[in-house]
């Protein structure tokens, strides 16, 4: 049935799901490979997650530690890059090196082939036969929102932080609830602190424990070295031990000034807001969830791949088990620092290298 369905596909060695940073650094290194692929992209844009991300994003770092493998960023004024700079940044780096993507081309499915290789399908039915595919979807579109007792029942509006696009529409709301005590939390908190007025809106940060600030001095390049110091030398916790918040300009301002103060995580919802533990209610227009995405891998479930707890095993970039088949920039689980711009590199080599018989 697959290779009746394959017979007008297209053929490729390598083909690589997603445009995005991940995408774009195993597309460089498969140019410079001389491999015959084709990137497939869902977007119809460059630049992956990046053009989707709220006004007020900072890198970690600035541009000299924030460039995939090649080509570095150019520097900035003002500070550490925004989310317009990446994507101008990830335009162009598409652009220099010609990478052959394939815009508005979302796969549905990935396939096994007859004896080895894969058939990939697209959404409008076209597809590819390839004997290596590297998945680079990321997280973006799968957004994570735990669930709350009485959620059903509460009126206000509820978005997650990848739908935040900027303070203005939830001023002078009654409170804003942000929940989260990692990156996204504490920057859409301070975002909101910064212009909400007192007088007619208020914050509430609400954490399940108290906000794990990095040193000040702590950014992108430092998260980068202990993460790959991790890997070399086994130790597991790498960058989690210094914390979850890197105190980025903003995070700074806010948090100095007094204006970020974490509360503990509500229990419930009810109609008009949330409810504590000791009984203690507030009235909330809106709540904002800064709880984390989920790896985009539903294309991949018909493969069977090995999982424990939910979580595809992996080996690096590899799947034991799986030949041909590599998972490139969802996180540290496959790859430390590898959902970052400036640590995605090392990955998509290894990914490359292994693909190519190198």
């Amino acid at each position: 049935m697959v290779e009746a369905e394959a017979a007008d596909a297209v053929v490729k060695d390598v083909v690589v799901i997603g445009g995005g940073q991940a995408g774009l650094a195993a597309g460089f290194y498969l140019a410079r490979a001389g491999a015959d692929f084709e990137i497939l992209d869902a977007s119809e844009g460059p630049g992956g997650a990046w053009p989707h991300t709220w006004p007020s994003l900072r890198l970690f770092s600035p541009a000299d530690y924030s460039s995939l493998p090649g080509r570095r960023m150019h520097r900035t004024d003002g500070g550490n890059p925004d989310a317009d700079h990446v994507v101008e940044y990830l335009r162009g780096y598409e652009e220099y090196y010609g990478l052959p993507v394939r815009r508005g081309t979302g796969v549905t499915r990935v396939d096994r082939g007859d004896t080895e290789g894969f058939v990939v399908h697209a959404a409008d039915g076209r597809r590819w036969r390839a004997r290596v595919v590297i998945s680079a979807t990321g997280t973006w579109s799968r957004p994570f929102v735990p669930r709350y007792p009485g959620v059903g029942e509460f009126r206000g509006e509820q978005i997650h932080s990848a739908g935040y696009r900027g303070p203005e529409p939830f001023d002078g709301r009654r409170v804003v609830v942000v929940v989260g005590g990692a990156n996204s939390g504490a920057q859409i908190a301070a975002d909101l602190a910064a212009v909400l007025d007192p007088g007619r809106g208020e914050l509430t940060w609400c954490t399940t424990g108290p906000p794990r600030y990095l040193p000040d001095d702590v950014d992108g390049r430092e998260l980068f070295r202990v993460a790959s110091a991790s890997v070399r030398s086994g130790a597991g916790r790498g960058v989690a031990a210094l914390g979850d918040i890197v105190v980025v300009p903003p995070v700074r301002a806010a948090r100095d000034a007094g204006l970020l103060v974490a509360t503990p995580m509500f229990d419930r919802f009810h109609p008009d807001g949330v409810e504590w533990e000791d009984g203690r209610r507030e009235p909330v227009d809106a709540v904002i969830w800064c709880t984390g995405f989920r790896p985009a891998l539903g294309h991949l479930r018909g493969l069977g791949v090995p999982r424990v707890g939910g979580r595809v095993v992996t080996d690096g970039p590899a799947i034991p088990g799986a030949p041909g088949l590599f998972l490139l920039g969802y996180g540290d689980w496959c790859g430390a620092a590898s959902a970052t711009l400036i640590g995605v590199g090392q990955w998509a080599k290894a990914a490359v290298n292994a693909a190519v018989g190198r």
